[in-house]
C-alpha cells in the first residue's frame, strides 16, 4: 500500500527543502509561534512534532538525532530542558495552526504556527481541586455530672423525693447509653 507516503516538495529542490524545514524548525523553537504559509505550516509541524517527541526523554542518543534537524546548538538545549518537558504527558498534538487569512501579494492563505501553551496550567484549571474525605468528629458529649436537670421547685416534701429519685434514674439512663458496659453486672465483667 501507499497511503500517506507523500509529502509536500513545496515546489524546492531537496537540499533546499531540507534547508527551509531546518531553518524554520530552529526559528519555532527560539520564538515558539512563526507566520508562514498554510502549506509550509503543514510540512514545518510534522518536522517539529517528531523533534518534540524526541525531546521529551532527554538521551544523548535523542539530543544528536534531533541535532541532525536543528544545527544550533542553544535551541537544541532550550527544545530538551524547555519545550520537551512541557509536553511529557501530552502523548501528541503539541503544535497548532491558527488561520490569518490571504497574502496581499499572491492571496497564499497565511498562518501562525505556534506552540500550545504550557499544559501543566491547562490540566491544573481543567480539573476541579479533590476535595479531600475528612472523617466527622463524634459529638464532645457532657458528662452525667455536669448535665443540670431543671425541675420545677417542689411544693411538698413528698415530691422533692420524687424528683430526686427521677433526676437518678435520668442520670443512670444517660450513663448507659453513654458506656454499654455499665449496664453489666460485676460479676459478667470479671468473666470477660
Amino acid at each position: 500500500m501507499h497511503n500517506r507516503k507523500g509529502f509536500n516538495r513545496l515546489g524546492r529542490k531537496a537540499s533546499h527543502r531540507k534547508a527551509l524545514h531546518r531553518n524554520m524548525v530552529t526559528s519555532l523553537i527560539k520564538y515558539e509561534r512563526i507566520e508562514t504559509t498554510q502549506a509550509k505550516a503543514k510540512e514545518i509541524r510534522r518536522t517539529a512534532e517528531k523533534l518534540v517527541t524526541r525531546a521529551k526523554v532527554d538521551s544523548v542518543h535523542n539530543r544528536r538525532i534531533v541535532a541532525k534537524t536543528v544545527y544550533e546548538k542553544d535551541m537544541v538545549n532550550k527544545l530538551f530542558t524547555e519545550v520537551g518537558p512541557r509536553f511529557t504527558e501530552r502523548p501528541g498534538g503539541y503544535t497548532r495552526i491558527l488561520k490569518l487569512g490571504k497574502r496581499s501579494g499572491d492571496a497564499a492563505d497565511m498562518v501562525i504556527l505556534e506552540f500550545l501553551s504550557d499544559e501543566n496550567k491547562n490540566i491544573e484549571k481543567k480539573k476541579p481541586a479533590a476535595k479531600k474525605k475528612t472523617a466527622k468528629k463524634p459529638a464532645v458529649k457532657k458528662p452525667a455530672a455536669e448535665k443540670k436537670i431543671e425541675i420545677e421547685a417542689p411544693a411538698s416534701e413528698d415530691s422533692v423525693v420524687e424528683s430526686d429519685e427521677k433526676a437518678e434514674e435520668v442520670k443512670a439512663e444517660e450513663v448507659k447509653a453513654e458506656n454499654p458496659a455499665v449496664d453489666k453486672p460485676e460479676a459478667e465483667k470479671a468473666s470477660e
